[in-house]
């Protein structure tokens, strides 16, 4: 009897270690916004329109006032997130054009990689825009790869590159799908002939009119940039990319419900051209940017919902951020400057997309895991660049000392710990390795120019290249905005904000041991 009952006894307890084990390592789902502002949701201050999804998000879990993502554009953006390396320090990390060969090569240390340590499957769904092939680029007619599932993901949905450049078409892991090869498609950066419909040759027949740059090929109704022909079976509509996204994610996390899932849920929603399907056209007053923000609301509460209905609330954690900040015209005339009125996209912060003043990089960022995460909100400075070391220690991954260099695990203030803390520093940038950056320690924030030009483009209710000092100072307790530079008053602090910058760019790395 005595010896049964140890058995059970032993029984019991493996069963409720494995019980925790399962517990403490959650499902991770990391959906990401593109050029949503700080004040582009109600949680964070929006009042011309309403996001109850996402603000429900925040209400269940951990609002962050201090949440960034790491380059004020998307590539380097999306570099930072799954690598955990600021884009600066690699070349080639700038907006990438449709033929961009893979930018993440085979090897590195992705969030994904790290992940199936831990035995997750792994998903990217959504926008890619980080290049797909070997140095000649993208074989559109053969096997994408490298690509995702080189750096650590089980399978992917993609739209490749972003929806304003070309060409139009979904990538389902190695292949374009529905590519009919009697129709193969080209893809280039010269009109392939005289012929071929651009939107400056065939502007009469655009249902979105161009303001700048995206002229080239017509899919839709709207021009592109760059040019492509054929692969017309396997071109999508614009209108229906936010369902396909929900669509091909409730079926991954459905086939996954048994196993620990990571889901990087990856949002075109607001980039231009901004066509939110026919259902939510309207539904704002500020537009289609307006609309493509309420349809990105509903895409949350998809997934939410998929969530609860699966019983996996208490065993998923939901991290909500965006690529960069706000832009408003970008390319496209749909009235998104016309039609702001009252609304503050990038809310009490000065700059936008392309910027390094905290309007380009400071975001909503939300942390949601029922039962562990409390609801609140954190003044942390967490960013997207530290999602690879956090999630890594939350699943008892180690980390490699070479991987993953300027990432830093914030995990507990990301769980919202009491008395956790986020990261010391951060700097910011605005797209490739221009020169250009910001450095925020504390509540001061120094901003160093290109010296080339010593000029960056502030956007705040349009684009403007404005002239800048190639330094200045603020104090973001005192002057949020960004508007007064205090660099004269003291000049100490500035100095030592100078040296730490540059330390940290010759350095190499940010993260050493911890």
């Amino acid at each position: 009897m005595l010896s049964r009952l140890l058995c059970l006894s032993c029984l019991v307890s493996c069963l409720l270690a494995a019980m925790a084990s399962a517990h403490d390592k959650p499902n991770i789902i990391v959906i990401m916004a593109d050029d949503m502002g700080y004040g582009d949701v109600s949680c964070y201050g929006a009042t011309e329109l309403s996001t109850p999804n996402i603000d429900k998000l925040a209400s269940e879990g951990m609002r962050f006032t201090s949440g960034y993502c790491s380059a004020s554009t998307c590539t380097p953006t999306r570099y930072s997130l799954l690598t955990g390396n600021y884009a600066f320090r690699t070349k080639g990390t700038g907006i990438a054009p449709p033929n961009a060969p893979a930018i993440i090569k085979p090897g590195t240390e992705t969030i994904a990689s790290l992940l199936k340590k831990a035995d997750y499957q792994t998903a990217v769904i959504g926008k890619w825009h980080l290049g797909l092939g070997g140095d000649n680029g993208p074989d559109w007619n053969g096997q994408l790869n490298p690509g995702p599932l080189e750096i650590g993901f089980d399978t992917c949905f993609l739209l490749p590159t972003t929806n304003d450049r070309v060409p139009q078409v979904y990538v389902k892991d190695h292949k374009v799908l529905n590519l009919d090869p009697k129709d193969p498609l080209w893809v280039g950066n010269k009109k392939p002939s005289e012929d071929h419909p651009t939107g400056i040759t065939h502007r009469d027949t655009l249902k979105m009119d161009w303001s700048h740059g995206h002229n080239s090929t017509i899919h839709n109704g709207i021009s592109r940039i760059g040019f492509y022909t054929g692969g017309h079976a396997a071109r999508f509509r614009d209108e229906d990319l936010a369902d396909k996204w929900v669509e091909k994610s409730v079926e991954f996390i459905e086939a996954n419900k048994e196993k620990p899932f990571f889901l990087f849920f990856s949002s075109h929603d607001l980039h231009v051209p901004r066509i939110p399907h026919e259902r939510f056209q309207g539904k704002t007053n500020l537009g289609f940017r307006g609309d493509s923000i309420i349809q990105l609301d509903w895409c949350v509460g998809e997934l939410m919902k998929t969530v609860d209905r699966l019983n996996l609330s208490e065993d998923t954690m939901i991290v909500f951020c965006s690529d960069n900040g706000p832009v408003m015209d970008d390319g496209y005339k749909d009235f998104a400057l016309e039609k702001l009125g009252n609304h503050k996209a990038a809310g009490p912060y000065s700059g936008g997309k392309y910027s390094v003043y905290e309007g380009g990089t400071r975001t909503p960022f939300i942390t949601r895991w029922k039962g562990h995460i409390p609801s609140g909100v954190s003044d942390e400075m967490v960013c997207t660049i530290d999602l690879a070391a956090s999630f890594a220690s939350m699943v008892e991954v180690e980390l490699p000392a070479e991987a993953c260099i300027d990432s830093f695990n914030v995990s507990a203030a990301l769980l919202g710990e009491m008395n956790a803390k986020g990261r010391e520093h951060l700097i910011q940038q605005d797209n490739g390795s221009s020169g250009t950056f910001g450095l925020r320690v504390g509540d001061w924030k120094l901003q160093r120019h290109s010296r080339k030009s010593s000029r960056n483009r502030i956007v705040e209710q349009q684009l403007a290249n404005t002239k800048v000092p190639e330094f200045q100072l603020f104090n973001l307790a005192k002057d949020p905005a960004e508007k007064n530079n205090v660099i004269e008053k003291y000049p100490e602090v500035a100095e030592a904000m100078k040296q730490k910058l540059n330390i940290q760019i010759v350095a190499g790395r940010s993260r050493f041991d911890e």
